[in-house]
């Protein structure tokens, strides 16, 4: 079995990539009207509350 610890790692820099390209999407001006602009702002919140969860999750993994 993986490391789980890795995985969570793993999959915090996925999050944090897929945050940060539609950051740029949005900061480009890329977003044709204010409804993409409000699913970009959704999306980006929803991936750092995943974030959040998963560190969050890590570190009472590690301190029990």
């Amino acid at each position: 079995m993986k490391n789980p610890l890795k995985q969570q790692i793993h999959l915090k820099i996925k999050l944090r990539g897929m945050m940060n390209e539609h950051a740029d999407h949005l900061a480009s001006g890329a977003c044709k009207d204010y409804n993409e602009y409000q699913k970009m702002t959704g999306i980006i919140e929803g991936l750092a509350l995943a974030e959040r969860e998963l560190l969050d999750y890590v570190e009472k993994v590690l301190t029990e």
